[in-house]
């Protein structure tokens, strides 16, 4: 009896001395966008912590709404965009992480502290930032491209050769700044959504596939000659395929911004602030942007960048180029633009 009395008491001590290790066992459920997660970042995250990342993806914001208020969660740490960031949390799908009081706050640019999407950034921290455009192969058109004018009304050597997302969201955002319009604001005017709908209606028959996934592929493989893309993929397409060439419109070059947040109902919300905290860490964010391509937000991150990811003309706006963040879409936009996009894909 005494003997198991005493093996009890080491065991509990034991328990106790290796409490602070205890923490960092168990897993990180991750959701993010499609080919966006370096796995260095993952490998590295898992070897400090010894917490196990399983990874799921999304090729949309809308996807990603649609998943948290199902309910189907489980998701400890999910990757918006800076204009679903108010929509998640009005929808009440977010848990506060307060950044400002992490270790690692002040490494966030401050151009990028408390931004409009999160003022006080109490649910976010910046992931990966840049811009969306399209890439043309200069093999099959050589001629200006810097024009919403290419992508919407082509150039005969691109019709029927082109690819455009699979999702409204930006498709739409594109279209308004084309027909001189801010996104999301004048997406409530149903007269203005009306020009937008007949703008991509007419282009419609120059489109081989509407898709989000297999942007890079299809590029590379020649399947179309001009993609609507992100300004990181275009880069990385362009590696493999030097042809290629990104636009950056006159009319403006509509930018995102990434952020990490931690969904309610996280499984390992211990585990979700470990890796907000790793990702507030220059080294990580620079080897969250050597895979992906795109800048990330971190100051002092560049040290640990490609040379060629920093110098790269597609993460280099020409000067005097309008940048265009969208803003968070109302619901009354919001059913226009679904309207919008049923009538598009009949």
């Amino acid at each position: 009896m005494i003997t198991r009395v005493f093996a009890a008491a080491v065991a509990a001590l034991v328990s106790v001395l290796f409490s602070n290790a205890a923490f960092a066992q168990g897993k990180l459920f991750l959701y993010n966008w499609t080919d966006y997660t370096s796995p260095a970042l993952i490998q590295k995250f898992e070897k400090e912590t010894g917490i196990d990342v399983v990874l799921d993806t999304f090729d949309s914001n809308e996807t990603l709404l649609a998943k948290l208020k199902a309910g189907g969660t489980g998701y400890d740490i999910v990757v918006p965009t800076h204009n679903f960031v108010p929509i998640l949390v009005e929808e009440g799908l977010l848990q506060k992480i307060n950044a400002r009081d992490l270790p690692g706050y002040e490494n966030i640019e401050p151009r990028w502290r408390g931004p409009w999407w999160d003022e006080g950034n109490q649910y976010s921290i910046p992931w990966q930032w840049g811009t969306t455009s399209f890439a043309v192969n200069t093999d099959v058109h050589d001629g200006n491209i810097d024009t919403y004018e290419a992508l919407f009304e082509p150039p005969e050597p691109l019709q029927g050769n082109v690819g455009m997302f699979g999702t409204p969201d930006e498709i739409v955002s594109q279209a308004l700044i084309y027909l001189g319009h801010t996104p999301c604001d004048a997406a409530e005017d149903p007269e203005v959504m009306q020009q937008v709908l007949d703008l991509l209606i007419a282009q419609k028959p120059h489109v081989k596939v509407y898709n989000s996934d297999g942007l890079l592929e299809r590029l590379v493989a020649k399947d179309v000659a001009m993609q609507q893309i992100w300004n990181g993929y275009a880069m990385r397409s362009r590696e493999q395929l030097p042809s290629l060439r990104y636009a950056f419109p006159e009319e403006g070059v509509l930018a995102f911004f990434d952020n990490v947040v931690v969904p309610k109902g996280a499984s390992n919300t211990e585990n979700a602030m470990r890796f907000v905290e790793f990702m507030l860490e220059p080294e990580n964010a620079g080897i969250q942007s050597n895979f992906a391509r795109y800048a990330n937000g971190i100051a002092g991150s560049e040290k640990y960048m490609d040379a060629d990811l920093l110098k790269a003309p597609e993460l280099q706006p020409p000067p005097g180029t309008k940048v265009v963040f969208a803003s968070a879409c109302s619901e009354k936009a919001i059913r226009l633009i679904d309207k919008v996009w049923t009538r598009l894909r009949q």
